[in-house]
This record gives C-alpha cells, sequence and structure tokens, in this order.
C-alpha cells in the first residue's frame, strides 16, 4: 500500500474487473476518458492480463481510508532513460467526486514517482472542457505546457487537448 492523506493506494487485482466494467459502461464516468466504448468483462480481463506484462506501467486502485474501492490510477509509458511517464485516473464512483479524493490520490501517486521510483516528469494529457480535473491537475502542481488544437473526439465533436505537467523539484517546493 501506498498511504496519502485521504487515499492509498494498492495494486489492482482481478477481482476488481467487475467494478471496472461497471465503471466503464456508465457514459458519464468515461465522459472524459480515452476509454469511449462500453466495456465487456472478457475485454477487461484481457487487458488485465496485458498490464500484467507491461513493464512500462504501474496501475493501482484508489480506496478510501476505510477500504472502499473508489477508482484507479496509473503512470503509464514508463520511460526510464528520459525518467518521465504519463497519469492516468479515474474515480469511477460518483459519489466520491468533488471531495479531494483524487486529488489526494494524484499527490500520492506523484511522491511515490518522484522519491521511490526517482522519476523527473510526470506528464498528461486532458480534454479541455474538463475543468474539474484540470483545476485538480493544478492543485497538484501541473502547469500547462501547451494545447493541440481539436485532437480529441467525444461526443460527436472534436475537442481540443491540454497537455500538463509537473517535474519533480516544482512538485518538492
Amino acid at each position: 500500500m501506498i498511504y496519502g492523506e485521504k487515499t492509498r493506494l494498492r495494486r489492482v487485482e482481478r477481482e476488481d474487473i467487475p467494478t471496472f466494467v461497471r465503471w466503464f459502461n456508465d457514459p458519464e464516468v468515461r465522459e472524459y476518458l480515452a476509454v469511449y466504448q462500453p466495456f465487456s468483462t472478457a475485454k477487461e480481463e484481457k487487458w488485465f492480463e496485458g498490464q500484467l506484462e507491461d513493464s512500462a506501467s504501474e496501475l493501482y486502485a484508489i480506496e478510501t481510508g476505510d477500504g472502499v474501492h473508489i477508482g484507479n490510477i496509473g503512470l503509464h509509458s514508463i520511460n526510464w532513460r528520459e525518467r518521465n511517464t504519463e497519469l492516468g485516473i479515474i474515480i469511477g464512483e460518483k459519489e466520491y467526486w468533488g471531495q479531494g479524493f483524487g486529488s489526494d490520490a494524484i499527490r500520492t501517486i506523484l511522491r511515490f514517482a518522484f522519491e521511490e521510483m526517482n522519476l523527473r516528469r510526470v506528464f498528461l494529457r486532458v480534454r479541455h472542457d474538463n475543468a474539474r480535473g484540470i483545476r485538480a491537475y493544478e492543485k497538484c502542481g501541473f502547469q500547462h505546457e501547451g494545447r493541440l488544437r481539436e485532437a480529441m473526439f467525444g461526443n460527436g465533436r472534436y475537442y481540443d487537448e491540454v497537455r500538463m505537467a509537473v517535474l519533480r523539484h516544482e512538485f518538492e517546493a
């Protein structure tokens, strides 16, 4: 376990798959995710098996202090030479939205990435209209690095993609 103030992070387990399928089959939950199609249990099991083999990803379940699994967070495409990685997060349990659990999980995994994994830079991509997500990332020290016009598609239209990152020395400050 990796402990934050409001959350704890643990490795994702096979038993979590039905929860993922429930989250990803809710259009409101997947609104800002790259995932745009409903999921089947079989597809999620195949994805899970791939994650076990992927040495360039670290995926964790986000739990509340009392053990409720409310989301996932991961470091993807870890580049050990350049010492950077891409952050991805989902809070799948909607009743926990807007309560600081996502920000706490982000700060927790950033601390782990910088202090334990010795990474230098963590970046992310976010849809420009995801105000709640952008606010959480800014609270955790991410800075805007750029904007790719109409680079994301969803709900029948194109959206700008905002690129954000935080460097180790910025996080430590």
